[in-house]
This record gives structure tokens, C-alpha cells and sequence, in this order.
């Protein structure tokens, strides 16, 4: 995976060709990346059969290192080699992260080059430049596992996700997790508004509606609203309601790409924009109302959610009326029980006064959602069973 070797960050660049190290330079400037340039592989990756290493050219620019083993096989977190110079890094020792990069790759003798070299992938200009530009923006970013993505949902109306989406980020954040709380929900009111933020410094969806493209994760993060150790991209008070689906799918990337926790509340409706919301996430948590009405309403919600989220469980906040536990709300969803969460008396006033949901530490709702974060980061897949 590009990014798992250290390497300060700087890809590796080996080709001879002019026109295809103009290529890669554009889109290492893109990824915000300065690359380390060889004409053939650094002395220190000790290549067995290679026919020494060719000093840089002093014309290919400051980015070029004429000093052979500046940049090392072995040590940069990524390598992109062109498909002229693959000749020359046979043998070098097999790791992640290496490339094979050319413009005219129609030669079925390429796959092999790639087998010989130990490339992840063969990739074609300018086609592929799109997904190489990520790869190095990976790399640029420190980018390693990425966070974990949460998403609530109310089953019917007023069942308090957005207070379940705001307390699990809160507590997250308090077990120095790095945290983004994301308002999916643009009728929803505004998350920092929950958080007691919404006058706070910072950008919030409309800033980013004319997105296009790749995010960078870092820039994104510096952006948002700093409240109570966790980082909220919300709604304004503003009349834009749509932010169109790509800009969203980019936004919630690149809060995923830098590792943590992201926590999304979402809106009932699964329209485009929220399928690209749901696409995305690892697990998505219904919170149903112990009341037989909204479990047939959930129903409804469960049906949508459920043909684009990978894995939907059940939250029951309270006790049902009709005599059924929480194990039979969650059978009658289709779907695993989460845990259940009882109606905490005086919630709605101390929110009122600027206390979010989940500060006091021993209230029900802060006990569930540590005990959530408890399973689901410590399974090692990052999801609770």
C-alpha cells in the first residue's frame, strides 16, 4: 500500500524519458508532492543484473538528485517507474508501493516488466493520472489506515440521532481519537449549533459546493470549526441546501484519509448525495424509539439505507410500550442489535444551556457510546461483532 514504507513522504521517480518525467513531475506538483528524480535505481537498492546507475540530468530541474542512493529504493514511501527504465531496477528488492508508469503500455510484454519489478499496478497516461495523483497526495498525507466511518440515522422522526451522532463524536474525541463530526443532514438544524458552536471560525458545507476533484485531507481538517477537541463540518444558516454528490463524496474522503473516527448524522431520505455519504461509511447505526409506530417507520428507512450501507444495526432508545424488548425491535428490522439507549431525563435542557450530549461521563448515553467506541476500535477490523 503506498504510503506503508517511510520515506519522509517524497515519492521516487526512475525513467529516462523526458516527456513521461514532465508527466509525473505535473502530477507529483498536483498531489502537492516534491519527488526525488533517477535516471536509473539508487545504488543502495543493490540490483542484481542492473547496468549502474545513471547520473541525473542536470536539466530535468532542482526536483532531480544526481547523488545516487539520496533516494532509496527501499526508503521512499512510494516509486513510479517509467516503463522505459523497468529494465533497469530488475532485481532490486521486492515492496510496496512501486508502480509502473507509461504512456504507450498497449505492449503485452508490460504485465511481465511489472511481474519482474514487483509493481502493485500498471498505469497508463493520461488515463490513470487521476488515481496516481491520489496515490501521491497518499503519500504526501501520511495517509495509513483510514478512519473509521460511522453513520446515524433516525429511524422516524425525532428518534435523537443527531444526539447519538454528536455524543459518540464528543466521546470519541475524549479518548484523544482525532475526531470530525459531519452534519449530513442540511434541514437538520446544524450540528455546531448542538455543539454550542455555531458562531465558530470555519468552513461549512456551502464553502465547499464548488468542489472538484480530490480533497486534501489536511487542508480540509484545518478548515472546520475546532469545538470540544473534535473538528464539525455543518450546515450555515444560509438557504443552500445542496451541495452537489461529487463534492460530497471528496469531502468525506478526505476526512477518512488521515485516520480516526469520522461520525456522520444523516438525514432519513437517501437520496444521491447521502448514497455517496452511505457508500462510505463502515457501519451505520439506526437509532428506533421504543414505540411500535416508529418501528414500522423504521422499517421504511431500514429498506433504503440497506441498499446502499454495507451494515446497518439497530439502536433502541427506550423501552417499547407494546411488550417487545430490544432484541425483537432489532428482529423485526432485520437487523443486529447495537445496544439500547434509555431516554435520559433532563437532556433536552442542559443542551439548551450549551452542554452537548455525552458530557457527563457517567449518564447513560455516554456509558453506550463509550462502550461502543470500546468494541469497535479494539476489534481489529474496526467494526464491533
Amino acid at each position: 500500500m503506498a504510503g506503508s514504507t517511510p520515506g519522509g513522504g517524497r515519492p521516487l521517480i526512475i525513467t529516462e524519458d523526458p516527456l513521461l518525467l514532465d508527466d509525473l513531475l505535473r502530477l507529483c506538483a498536483a498531489a502537492g508532492a516534491e519527488p526525488h528524480v533517477h535516471h536509473g535505481l539508487p545504488e543502495q537498492a543493490g540490483a542484481v543484473g542492473a547496468e549502474g546507475v545513471a547520473p541525473a540530468d542536470p536539466g530535468l530541474g532542482p526536483e532531480a538528485d544526481g547523488a545516487a542512493g539520496s533516494a532509496g529504493w527501499e526508503t521512499a514511501p512510494l516509486v513510479l517507474v517509467g516503463d522505459d527504465a523497468a529494465r533497469r531496477v530488475r532485481g532490486a528488492p521486492r515492496r510496496a508501493g512501486v508502480f509502473l508508469v507509461g504512456r504507450e503500455l498497449d505492449d503485452p510484454r508490460v504485465w511481465q516488466r511489472a511481474v519482474e519489478i514487483g509493481a502493485e499496478e500498471v498505469l497508463r497516461l493520461p488515463d490513470a493520472e487521476s488515481l496516481l495523483v491520489d496515490r501521491i497526495a497518499d503519500v504526501v498525507e501520511g495517509a495509513g489506515r483510514p478512519a473509521l466511518a460511522v453513520g446515524v440515522i433516525g429511524g422516524s422522526g425525532g428518534a435523537g440521532a443527531s444526539t447519538l451522532a454528536c455524543a459518540l463524536a464528543l466521546r470519541a474525541a475524549r479518548t484523544g481519537e482525532r475526531t470530525i463530526l459531519i452534519d449530513g443532514d442540511p434541514l437538520g438544524g446544524g450540528m455546531d449549533v448542538l455543539l454550542g458552536g455555531e458562531s465558530a471560525e470555519g468552513l461549512r458545507w456551502p464553502d465547499f459546493a464548488a468542489s472538484r476533484g480530490r480533497v486534501g485531507a489536511g487542508a480540509l481538517e484545518e478548515s472546520l470549526p475546532e469545538l470540544h477537541d473534535l473538528r464539525v463540518l455543518s450546515w450555515d444558516r444560509g438557504d443552500r441546501v445542496v451541495v452537489p454528490p461529487a463534492a460530497i463524496r471528496s469531502v468525506v474522503a478526505a476526512a477518512r484519509r488521515r485516520g480516526g473516527v469520522v461520525v456522520v448524522d444523516l438525514p432519513r431520505r437517501v437520496d444521491e448525495a447521502v448514497a455517496e455519504v452511505l457508500a462510505q461509511l463502515d457501519l451505520v447505526l439506526m437509532v428506533v424509539p421504543g414505540e411500535l409506530r416508529s418501528v414500522a417507520a423504521a422499517g421504511r428507512v431500514a429498506a433504503g439505507v440497506r441498499m446502499v450501507a454495507r451494515d446497518v444495526r439497530v439502536v433502541v432508545r427506550g423501552r417499547c410500550p407494546g411488550g417487545l424488548d430490544p432484541e425483537a425491535v432489532a428482529g423485526l428490522l432485520g437487523a443486529p442489535l447495537a445496544g439500547e439507549v434509555p431516554v435520559e431525563v433532563g437532556l433536552p435542557g442542559r443542551v439548551a444551556e450549551g452542554e452537548p450530549p455525552g458530557s457527563q461521563g457517567r449518564s447513560a448515553l455516554a456509558r453506550f457510546c463509550d462502550g461502543f467506541w470500546q468494541r469497535a476500535l479494539g476489534s481489529a477490523q474496526g467494526v464491533p461483532a
